[in-house]
């Protein structure tokens, strides 16, 4: 298949499968008339490299992937590296994880000092203050 098919059966544009190919992530077989061609191979390739970056993976993350199926595996994810990249994700996500919950408790506890604050609040009250920045208003 030419370089047109290729781009709308993977839902890509034909712009991404050159940089794909500049990046040598997309092999770059030509034809005699020097039009690229294709197979349903690349077809997999495209759909494990869309597939992992709509997992977060970036597109150099891809490349063992990308490896592991041209060396023959049925699927990308089995070889050593690409076992690799996985758990390096996976530690990168736990680690999101974690300040991601630490940033969520301090909300909490602003929300609930916050909506104490205004419950308490009647006129000639305290003067309201900022927490944040320590300023009095």
């Amino acid at each position: 298949m030419r370089i047109g098919e290729l781009a709308a059966r993977a839902g890509t544009t034909t712009r991404t499968l050159r940089y794909y190919e500049s990046r040598g992530l997309l092999p770059a077989r030509r034809e005699g008339n020097g039009y690229r061609t294709y197979d349903e191979c690349d077809l997999k390739l495209l759909e494990q490299i869309r597939t992992l970056q709509d997992f977060g993976f970036d597109l150099e993350e891809t490349r063992p992937f990308v490896e592991c199926l041209r060396a023959g595996h049925p699927e990308g994810d089995t070889c050593p590296a690409s076992l690799a990249v996985y758990r390096r994700k996976l530690d990168e996500l736990d680690s999101l994880i974690g300040q991601l919950t630490s940033v969520r408790k301090t909300v909490a506890r602003q929300l609930a000092r916050a909506e104490l604050v205004a419950e308490a609040e009647v006129p000639g009250g305290p003067e309201p203050q900022c927490e944040l920045g320590r300023h009095t208003w």
